[in-house]
């Protein structure tokens, strides 16, 4: 039998949304380790300071247009095992509005197509 596919997911989010974030991806099946020991909500979490300009055209949720913003934010790094797992966990941080989503297979540099 073969073995699910591994994603990893990364995303940056403010980190006063970062709980509410983490309950998303871990509710959808992110974060389960499948080894030993039946681990769950397994993630790296890093806190950082994000910078951004709006332009022209933007309509920030954070920030103004045109002006220099800068953000206490976290980047969060999980495990997804299975494309269901990984869509449902990306579903969860459009839903929340998060820009910044990265999925890749944990074994190859390519982009799965979600």
């Amino acid at each position: 039998m073969a073995s699910a596919t591994r994603f990893r997911l990364v995303f940056n989010v403010p980190k006063l949304s970062l709980a509410q974030c983490k309950e998303a991806i871990f509710a959808a099946g992110a974060g389960r380790y499948p080894g030993p020991g039946n681990y769950t909500e397994c993630c790296w979490t890093v806190i950082g300071t994000g910078q951004f300009r709006p332009g022209d055209a933007a309509k920030p949720h954070l920030g103004e247009v045109g002006k220099l913003e800068e953000v206490e934010e976290a980047r969060v790094e999980t495990i997804c095992v299975g494309e269901d797992v990984a869509r449902n966990a990306v579903k969860a941080l459009k839903r929340l509005a998060i820009p910044s989503i990265t999925l890749r297979t944990a074994n190859a540099s390519q982009r799965p197509s979600l």
